[in-house]
């Protein structure tokens, strides 16, 4: 089997939580926690992760299938890429308000912690610590989904399905771009646009556009305009959605010391560098043909 399918099509059970029918707890309290774990985990591996999360005996579990990552995940993933069993974990435990959210990743290889983030922050999720696990290396993508659910449960709240696939489509999209790009880079942009988001409230196509190309630049990356398109579409969709960009914002800090920490580095400053010089340049040569 090529590394590059075991890489995408491992993780995805947990995506498909998202869709199940569950009950809500009465109230919501910080600690609470709850669990979901791939229905093809055999019972040692099962018994394994949940030590692993530290899960309590009688932590509220939610369990996937592999049918239902088919059946929710077709539309984003190539189905020869999904694979015939589930077996992502993940836990999601409530914090206090103003927390916001973090995430820790184990044999997570595709999907940064940082794009976790963000999706997350993207569909709702709020002050919240997450985990997201496996047996064995996996891609990471199945993970959202399963996140979202537990949280819907362990915080009594239920967030739309335009916005859960909306924050889908942002985990696949920002991945692939990661393929790219290089997946903090790909991290970084997308917590660049959502600053740039909450503080100018686009009103047009013409203002998204305008945002994804000033935050590339600033990362430092020249985007094609088939990626730049790509990112276009996702935000005039999570615009439609009337998404809260400064909750969103809020929810960001992590990423943002990771943005801000990529922004120092010397690949960063490189690039601005040789930026300047470029310009520098051609005011050169129009000096130069005009004298």
């Amino acid at each position: 089997m090529k590394q590059s399918m075991i890489k995408k099509y491992c993780v995805i059970a947990l995506m498909l939580c998202l869709f199940f029918p569950i009950r809500a707890f009465a109230d919501a309290a910080v600690g609470d926690q709850v669990v979901t774990l791939g229905e093809n985990l055999t019972t040692e591996q099962k018994n394994m992760l949940l030590a692993e999360m530290k899960a309590p005996a009688d932590v509220e579990i939610l369990t996937v299938t592999n049918q239902e990552e088919h059946e929710y995940l077709g539309k984003y993933i190539a189905k020869r890429l999904i694979g015939t069993k589930a077996i992502s974990s993940s836990s999601i435990t409530l914090e206090k308000a103003g927390t916001g959210l973090t995430v820790e990743t184990k044999n997570i290889n595709w999907v940064s912690e940082e794009m976790f983030i963000n999706a997350l922050a993207t569909a709702g999720v709020k002050d919240a610590a997450i985990y997201a696990t496996a047996p064995i290396p996996v891609s990471g993508t199945a993970a959202l989904t399963g996140i979202i659910k537990a949280y819907e449960l362990s915080a009594d709240t239920a967030i739309p399905e335009d916005v859960k696939q909306a924050a889908n489509e942002e985990m696949v999209k920002t991945a692939e771009l990661g393929d790219e790009v290089g997946a903090e880079k790909a991290a970084a942009l997308m917590t660049r646009i959502k600053e740039q988001m909450a503080e100018n409230p686009p009103k047009t196509d013409d203002d998204i556009r305008t945002i994804i190309e000033t935050s590339s630049k600033e990362i430092g990356l020249n985007l094609t305009e088939d990626q730049i398109q790509s990112l276009l579409d996702l935000f005039k969709k999570l615009k439609d959605l009337n998404i809260d960009w400064n909750q969103v914002g809020d929810q960001l800090d992590k990423a943002k010391e990771k943005l801000t920490t990529f922004l120092e580095s010397e690949e960063s400053q490189g690039f601005l560098d040789k930026l300047k010089g470029f310009f520098s340049s051609i005011i050169d040569a129009i000096k130069a043909l005009f004298s």
